[in-house]
C-alpha cells in the first residue's frame, strides 16, 4: 500500500512538472516598439555634430536594451539646402549596421489631408529613394509605411486608394495602438537643454516615463475593453534627444509591467489586426479607437484618456496635443 501511494505521489509530481511546462505561468504580453521621423525630429535645430551625438546616442541607448526595432524615415530630413547630405545619409547606414529596421514616412510629412491623391502618392514613393537602396545593400527589405500624422483619410475612397496604392507597391500600413505626445515632451526637453536646465530635464524625464505608464495603462484597458484581452501592442515614439536620453528608462518600465518586446511582424499576427476599419476623419489615432468607432462604441467606451500634464504643455509652448 506504502508503494501505491509512493507511485501515485511520483506520478502526481510528473504530472505536474509536465503541466506546468505546457501552461502558461505568468504570460506576458507583448509590444513592438516603432520610432517615427528618423533621423531626428527635429533635425533642423541642430548642427551637425550635435545631431550625430544625439544620433548615436538613440542607437547605443536601443542596442543596450537588446530588442526589435523599426524606425520610419522622413527622406527630406537627408536633405541639407535641397541636396542629399552624406553625413545624414551616414546615421541610416548607422542604424542598419545596428541591426535595426527601417520603413517608409513619406518624404516630407506632409498629411493626406492636405494632398491629393496623386501627390500623396509622390510623396510615398519620393520617400523611399535612399531607404529602399541601403535596405537592400544589406539583404533587407522596405516592407512597412506609416501614414503622417496617422491620418489614413477623410473619405473611405481615399483611405482605400491610398491602401491600394500601398498594397500594389508591397507595403504594409504600420498601425499603431499605443498612441501618445512624447513629442510635447520632446520639446519641452529641448527647451530645458537650450537653457541649460538641468533640474527641469529631469523633471521632464520622470514625467514623461510616468505618463507613458499611464497610456500603456489606458490602452491595455481600451483593448481588454474591446477584445476581452490585451492585444499585442505598437507603441509609437519620435526620435528626438528626450528618448535618445530615456530610453533604457522607457524599457525598463514597460518590462516592469510584464511587456515582452518583439518586432513589429510578430506584433501583427494577432488577429486583432484583421478588425474591420472604416474609420475616416480628421483625427490621427490609436488603430484601437478606429475599431471600437468602426464597431459603433459609444462615447463612454473611452473613458478618460491620459493628458500631457499642464506644466509640460505651458514649457514647451505648445497649445494642444
Amino acid at each position: 500500500m506504502k508503494k501505491n501511494k509512493r507511485l501515485f505521489l511520483i506520478f502526481g509530481l510528473i504530472f505536474f512538472s509536465i503541466l506546468s511546462c505546457v501552461l502558461p505561468q505568468d504570460q506576458k504580453s507583448k509590444i513592438a516598439v516603432t520610432i517615427d521621423d528618423l533621423p531626428l525630429q527635429r533635425i533642423d535645430h541642430f548642427e551637425n555634430n550635435k545631431l550625430r551625438k544625439i544620433f548615436d546616442k538613440l542607437v547605443k541607448n536601443i542596442k543596450s536594451q537588446r530588442i526589435p526595432i523599426i524606425g520610419f524615415v522622413n527622406e527630406m530630413k537627408l536633405q541639407v539646402k535641397g541636396e542629399y547630405d552624406i553625413r545624414r545619409i551616414v546615421l541610416l547606414k548607422k542604424w542598419i549596421n545596428a541591426g535595426l529596421d527601417l520603413g517608409n514616412h513619406t518624404f516630407s510629412h506632409p498629411s493626406l489631408h492636405d494632398l491629393s491623391i496623386e501627390k500623396f502618392e509622390e510623396e510615398i514613393l519620393k520617400g523611399e529613394k535612399i531607404t529602399r537602396e541601403l535596405l537592400n545593400q544589406n539583404k533587407k527589405e522596405l516592407k512597412y509605411f506609416r501614414h503622417p500624422y496617422l491620418q489614413t483619410g477623410r473619405s473611405l475612397e481615399a483611405k482605400n486608394t491610398i491602401e491600394q496604392f500601398l498594397s500594389d507597391h508591397k507595403y504594409t500600413v504600420a498601425p499603431v495602438t499605443i498612441d501618445n505626445a512624447d513629442w510635447i515632451f520632446a520639446s519641452a526637453y529641448d527647451k530645458a537643454i537650450d537653457s541649460n536646465k538641468t533640474e527641469v530635464m529631469k523633471q521632464i524625464g520622470t514625467e514623461y516615463i510616468n505618463y507613458m505608464k499611464s497610456k500603456i495603462e489606458y490602452w491595455q484597458g481600451q483593448s481588454i475593453a474591446l477584445f476581452g484581452r490585451n492585444i499585442n501592442h505598437v507603441l509609437l515614439i519620435h526620435a528626438n534627444t528626450l528618448n535618445a536620453e530615456y530610453f533604457p528608462e522607457l524599457c525598463k518600465m514597460i518590462r516592469s509591467m510584464n511587456y515582452k518586446f518583439v518586432s513589429l511582424d510578430e506584433a501583427l499576427h494577432d488577429e486583432a489586426y484583421k478588425s474591420n476599419d472604416t474609420f475616416i476623419g480628421n483625427g490621427g489615432i490609436s488603430w484601437i479607437h478606429r475599431w471600437a468607432i468602426t464597431q459603433g462604441k459609444k462615447k463612454d467606451f473611452f473613458g478618460e484618456e491620459p493628458q500631457v500634464p499642464k506644466f509640460i504643455m505651458r514649457y514647451s509652448g505648445i497649445n494642444s496635443e
